[in-house]
């Protein structure tokens, strides 16, 4: 496995992981820290100075525009890392990481990371194919958004989010509202797209989440 987490899955780019055994030494002798759901680890344009490594539960990554509008960049799970643009740069954060659900992260201040880095050389080459591995995603979505439509990119989200949160069930507990925000769209024009795929079979929809039924359907829009 690559020590940044590149792989022949395409999905796992999109999450911030190293080689667990990296990031065992990354985070080693680390406290951890309990968050409940719905506390924030930093807002965009805070003051950077720390890393996070999540243990368990689910962080949301998102940007805001200037009016207040949502944009949802990324969800970060078990073994991923949050916050490390800011923490290597030392500029304000690029986004706001809030927890979705109860969580425990360990970190590291800015310093104890360029010194772990520094008394362990394999740590640089994973930040930086996880810097790679990142831009890729975000070129990727940034084609998306410019050529492909709402049906287009809304099937690709769902294929994803079925991969890293689906239960054993196969429902994925996320609203429209969510997937709007994950798209850029408006509510209504996920809910329009997500009735015709219901009454088409490609989905199952309940309250708060919905689960695939026709992959191969998704994956052809």
């Amino acid at each position: 496995m690559a020590f940044g987490g590149a792989n022949d899955r395409n999905d796992l780019p999109r999450l911030a992981r190293i080689d667990p055994k990296l990031f065992d030494i990354l985070f080693s002798g680390c406290k951890v820290e309990r968050y409940a759901a719905g506390q924030h680890l930093f807002v965009q344009e805070d003051a950077a100075d720390r890393i996070y490594g999540v243990m368990s539960g689910t962080v949301e990554i998102s940007i805001y525009s200037p009016g207040g509008q949502k944009l949802v960049a990324n969800i970060e799970l078990s073994r991923s890392l949050v916050g490390e643009i800011g923490a290597l740069d030392g500029r304000p954060r690029t986004a706001t990481a809030i927890c979705l659900t109860a969580c425990e992260l360990v970190s590291l201040s800015r310093t104890q990371l360029f010194d772990r880095i520094e008394r362990n050389p394999p740590l640089a080459r994973a930040m930086i194919e996880l810097l790679c591995a990142r831009l890729r995603w975000v070129s990727g979505e940034l084609g998306d958004q410019a050529f492909f439509g709402i049906e287009a990119r809304l099937a690709k989200r769902l294929v994803f989010l079925a991969e890293v949160m689906a239960d054993s069930a196969g429902w994925i507990p996320i609203s429209q509202s969510e997937l709007g925000e994950f798209l850029g769209a408006t509510r209504e024009s996920v809910n329009k797209t997500l009735n015709d795929w219901r009454a088409r079979s490609f989905i199952a929809i309940k309250r708060g989440g919905l689960r695939i039924t026709d992959a191969g359907a998704l994956r052809h829009i």
